[in-house]
């Protein structure tokens, strides 16, 4: 028996009772040290070369034929024969964030102002350890559909790595597409699911105002840009908030803004960053001409020349019926009921939802929570941490989709 796969009657029924695929203790250690290593050494959108390199030689090691993409990060690796149409796809996002990471472990990222603080590490070990069990398991001829492993770059960076691999033909052949994401609201163990709309869509907007400044002795006799920034942040999320329908969910949240030097100077010019965030498609589609209209008139009453740069983020990530049926038989199948729950949409912005576009998929949220622990830990923060026995969960869970697609393809 291969030491990839843990040991399991040689003829397994592909079904719901028993699945081959599960991991032995020799994988489960080696995945954790390798989601370990990938933590220590986080890298940028589009900088992913030594993370991209780590994953390529280990899929070679098992024998498999990686291919860097084009853009010089991120790979793809097929599975069980030639890819033509009917494919299952297996989505991971390898880039990190520009934070420092503020645990007190010894993975901790040894890169300033650089931490995998949204989970991708984890991601990345969970799509390569399916893709080593998923090769063993092709060997038995136990893979009843081609499957192809996606690394992907830049998901952090709008409008998301993920147009950049389709340009690269990451989806040709794939019939089918799911993937994971790490939730800290959840238990290890366990996964959310919903069926439609599971994020949101997400835009980044910046906005600049300018004006003649002044003496603050005579803001008559000038633009007052910092009350106009002031008025601009409380005032357009309100507008908007008369403007569309509540049931979108339309958010405008401001993370920055600035603006002058010196307590007595009433600055020339002001700066703002937003996200705008929907939950329904319709309400995204409108939305620039929105956001636009309410800071004219906002800036307009203070006689303030505004700039907007409305940047298009990513769209809702849309659950397709069946796919999500796939992943709840498979986690069903590994762990029982007890360990699918249903999720709530979040209003976090994911460019998965581009693959789903063009190819109906699902996405999961993996529980990373340690059961029992009631600190409040989020993603995109410097302490962001995962239970790492949600690798094998996560592993399982994609070997045993991967084992059931037969029949859930078009």
């Amino acid at each position: 028996m291969n030491q990839l796969l843990s040991p399991e009657p040689a003829a397994a029924a592909v079904g719901m009772s028993a699945l081959p695929g599960t991991l032995p203790e020799s994988l489960r250690e080696e995945l954790v040290a390798f989601r370990r290593d990938l933590h220590m050494h986080p890298e940028l959108g589009h900088q992913e070369f030594r993370t991209t390199a780590a994953i390529k030689a280990r899929l070679e090691e098992a024998g498999l034929e990686p291919r860097t993409l084009s853009i010089g990060t991120g790979l793809i690796c097929d599975i069980g024969g030639e890819v033509g149409g009917d494919a299952l796809a297996i989505r991971a996002d390898i880039d990190a964030l520009p934070i420092p990471d503020t645990k007190d472990v010894p993975y901790r990222s040894t890169i300033a102002d650089r931490a995998h603080a949204c989970g991708h590490d984890v991601h990345t070990t969970v799509v390569l350890g399916a893709g080593l069990v998923l090769a063993e398991l092709a060997k038995r001829d136990l893979l009843p559909r081609p499957v192809r492993l996606i690394f992907q770059p830049a998901e952090e960076v709008l409008p998301g790595g993920a147009t950049d691999a389709m340009e690269c033909g990451v989806l040709d052949g794939v019939g089918r597409i799911i993937a994971v994401h790490c939730d800290p609201r959840v238990d290890a163990g366990k996964i959310g699911l919903r069926t439609g709309p599971i994020t949101s869509a997400c835009d980044r907007l910046e906005v600049s105002l300018t004006g003649p400044g002044g003496h603050t002795a005579r803001p008559h006799l000038t633009t007052d840009l910092v009350t106009a920034a002031a008025k601009l942040v409380t005032e357009v999320p309100a507008l908007l908030g008369r403007r569309v329908d509540a049931r979108s969910g339309l958010s405008l949240t401001w993370g920055r803004i600035e603006s002058g030097h010196a307590c007595n100077v009433i600055p020339q010019r002001a700066e703002l960053s937003a996200t705008v965030r929907c939950l329904d498609l319709p309400a995204w589609r409108e939305a620039p001409d929105l956001v636009h209209a309410a800071i004219d008139e906002v800036a307009t009453l203070h006689r303030a020349k505004s700039t907007v740069d409305y940047v298009r983020g990513v769209p809702p990530v849309v659950n397709e019926v069946r796919s999500t049926e796939l992943l709840r038989d498979a986690m069903v199948a590994r762990g029982g009921e007890y360990a699918v729950e249903t999720t709530e949409q979040s209003l976090g912005g994911e460019d998965f939802s581009w693959y789903l576009e063009q190819v109906p998929g699902a996405m999961a949220r993996l529980g990373v929570r340690t059961p029992g622990d009631r600190a409040r830990r989020d993603l995109h923060q410097g302490d962001f941490d995962a239970d790492e026995k949600a690798i094998t969960v996560g592993v399982e869970l994609f070997t045993a989709a991967a084992l059931l697609s037969a029949g859930r393809l078009p």
